[in-house]
């Protein structure tokens, strides 16, 4: 059997989506890995590798065997006591089955298992070489590729991201022969469009990645990231700057870019009066330039490009660079100074004519509930109300600048800076900005008292209103963001140690709607809506809560024991749960828990039996010293716990119900719970409830 070789595999394309590149570069990876799999050939597929330009999709996989292993083939027959006669001579159906296998009867072999024996047919077939098997391994990772909007160009039938030009298919040195998309496969790749346009000879798998290196196309993505990384430290320290390039920006530019070089570029110093944001967002955005910070970290009028070309007059690119800048920093700058024409308060009016939602009114509507909303946190936490209500009726003005008219992103930053510019407070001006936050997966929350009020009321005024409304998200469908809503309200409860009774407050955001918010639900009276909505506000939140501290690694069972008494505080759910979490660490907790799971089923059994429990325990009733034990033990715990509980530590109050075990485990060693009779009985389950209550108080420590 021959050696395995290497595999190569190269769609060449129209110029493809940027960023869609590298999904889609893992995808056709996947399905080539999983074609070879399905079909039992051996190969590397652990060091498989995906490769991808602006203008390929590549997938190498190192070792692969020829051809698949031979196939054995089994096919079960009828049974043996109905496929013979009484004479034991074949009858109809086993002669049938052995024509359809294409044998005589004789060839056939027996079965014998512990249900019967049947007759079967076996028989070895060589496996197919994986030059035959190739094409439509190809062709089905190709239809398993996440292509929203294929296209259709030409007259063929087919359809793909991107028209499709080449296809090269090497197992090892030999070329693989079949066609894909209508495709040929050849051994010519192509070069960079521009440096390279001629064919480029592959001579085998191994060998693709250095010639297309020398025909001037980094194929590999990594290597590409480190060449701009490179190229641009180079460009900037020419203008005696720092580059800004963040991962998201590099990515996009390297799936823009076969053979990058930084060039350098300026615009005029009289933008820089434009926040840098704004110049930011523009470069970074619409023309995939690196902004160059100071020492300080401010912006400078330097930036870099990045070319797709090794030119022999670069400064003609950097005419071009600049040339396409100018025109969009010019209206930034108008933007800016028009908007700058009317203080912050002036774009109030405007919010009337905007829709927030049909149901729900205008923007003008909800910075009202958002203001009232406000007032009513700050005065429970002890922030300026006056302040909150302020930076509420100002928060959805900038909407309706030029500014943010253009870049939707700069939502909040621009009303930061119109804030300031008219003479707003300080703390006003970042709350304004603030209250987006956290604006993306990872970023923190307000770092502003005031901020982190507004934060909270404006995402507690969402999700009532788009829940009231009957929009919330189904699968994966969140066209509101309720999801990253409810996160965020999380996060800035628990992060900012705010405590405020949630529950309440998605009380009083419901009630704060219109009433055309319940106009959907013909016949149900609004207050029964409210109450349902408002258990489904508190379990979306506590959803989200699962994953946000699934993330962080906290265990799932201490999660539950909190969730089981439904705190409606996130900020004292966190305390909770993290008192759980070092209880759950010491040597009694495991046997505390079982014995709370114990005691839950003793009380749920007599509940379900119609008997009453008592509130209080009859001391003259303890007969065994084991009871009196416990219940004494119980007694001066309680106490300890309850002052604990008042200062909200509730690691010490579980750390004093801890030292209950000796007690608790002699009980259920010498106290037979369910005497006959029946006063006693009830007395030993009053003392088992007292005992489920103050543990209960904290969590339910039975789901550890």
């Amino acid at each position: 059997m021959s050696q395995p070789k290497s595999l190569l595999i190269e769609l060449g394309t129209e110029e493809l989506p940027p960023g869609a590149l590298d999904e889609l570069a893992a995808a056709f990876l996947r399905g080539i890995c999983q074609g070879l799999s399905s079909r039992g050939i051996d190969a590397g597929l652990s060091s498989a590798r995906a490769y991808a330009s602006p203008r390929r999709l590549v997938v190498y996989v190192p070792a692969v065997a020829a051809a698949q292993p031979a196939q054995t083939i089994e096919r079960r027959g009828p049974a043996v006591r109905a496929a013979l006669d009484a004479e034991g001579q074949p009858g109809p159906a086993l002669l049938g089955f052995a024509r359809s296998c294409g044998v005589a009867v004789e060839q056939l072999e027996q079965l014998t298992t512990d249900k019967g024996a049947w007759f079967v047919y076996r028989s070895v077939q060589p496996g197919q070489p994986v030059a035959a098997l190739l094409p439509a391994i190809v062709d089905e990772a190709l239809k398993g590729l996440p292509i929203p909007r294929p296209m259709r160009w030409a007259d063929h039938d087919f359809s793909f991201v991107r028209p499709v030009h080449w296809l090269v298919m090497l197992h090892g040195d030999a070329l693989v022969e079949g066609k894909v998309l209508g495709l040929a496969s050849g051994r010519l790749s192509r070069g960079h469009r521009f440096m390279h346009p001629g064919p480029v000879p592959i001579a085998d798998a191994d060998g693709w990645l250095d010639a297309l290196r020398a025909a001037r196309v980094l194929a590999d993505p990594a290597e590409r990231r480190a060449r701009i990384r490179d190229e641009v430290a180079r460009a900037a320290a020419q203008t005696g700057g720092v580059p800004q390039l963040d991962e998201a920006l590099l990515d996009e530019i390297a799936n823009l870019t076969e053979w990058p070089v930084a060039i350098a570029c300026a615009f005029e110093r009289e933008y820089l009066a434009v926040p840098p944001e704004v110049l930011i967002t523009t470069m970074e955005t619409n023309q995939k330039f690196v902004p160059v910070l100071d020492a300080q970290g401010r912006l400078t009028e330097h930036f870099i490009g990045v070319a797709n070309v090794h030119s022999a007059d670069p400064a003609q690119i950097r005419k071009g660079y600049e040339r396409v800048i100018r025109p969009r920093f010019a209206d930034a700058k108008f933007f800016w100074d028009e908007d700058l024409k009317t203080p912050l308060a002036g774009y109030q009016e405007a919010l009337k004519q905007v829709t927030y939602q049909q149901a729900l009114g205008t923007l003008w509507g909800k910075s009202l509930r958002v203001a009232e909303l406000s007032r009513i946190i700050a005065g429970r936490i002890g922030v300026d109300a006056a302040a909150a209500t302020r930076a509420a009726a100002l928060a959805k003005c900038d909407l309706v600048t030029r500014m943010v008219g253009e870049f939707p992103e700069l939502q909040g930053i621009m009303g930061r800076y119109y804030a300031q510019h008219h003479g707003e407070s300080p703390d006003v001006a970042a709350a304004i900005d603030e209250h987006y936050r956290p604006r993306f997966a990872g970023d923190a929350i307000a770092a502003g008292a005031l901020g982190r009020v507004l934060a909270v009321a404006d995402r507690v005024d969402t999700l009532a209103g788009i829940f009231a409304v009957g929009l919330k998200p189904t699968g994966n469908k969140d066209p509101f963001a309720l999801r990253r809503a409810a996160l965020g309200l999380a996060r800035t409860l628990i992060e900012g140690e705010l405590d405020l009774d949630l529950d309440a407050l998605i009380v009083e955001a419901l009630e704060l709607l219109p009433v055309t918010a319940f106009g959907g639900q013909e016949g149900t009276a609004p207050a029964t809506r409210r109450a349902a909505l408002r258990g489904e506000l508190m379990g979306f939140v506590f959803e989200r809560l699962r994953g946000y501290y699934a993330e962080r690694g906290f265990d799932v069972a201490a999660f539950e024991a909190v969730l089981a008494v439904r705190p409606t505080n996130l900020h004292d759910f966190d305390r909770r749960l993290r008192a759980v979490l070092a209880f759950a660490g010491r040597p009694e907790a495991a046997s505390l828990a079982a014995a709370n799971k114990r005691v839950a089923n003793l009380l749920r059994k007599e509940e379900e039996s119609g008997a009453a429990i008592p509130a209080k325990v009859d001391p003259a009733r303890l007969e065994l010293e084991a009871e009196r034990a416990l219940a004494a033990a119980l007694e001066a715990a309680r106490s300890d716990a309850a002052a604990a509980l008042r200062r909200g530590d509730y690691a010490a109050a579980l750390e004093r119900l801890a030292r209950l075990q000796p007690e608790v485990d002699r009980f259920f060693d010498e106290v037979l719970v369910n005497a006959e009779d029946p006063a006693l009985r009830a007395n030993r389950l009053a003392l088992l409830a007292q005992l489920r209550r103050e543990f209960g108080a904290i969590a339910d420590i039975a789901r550890l």
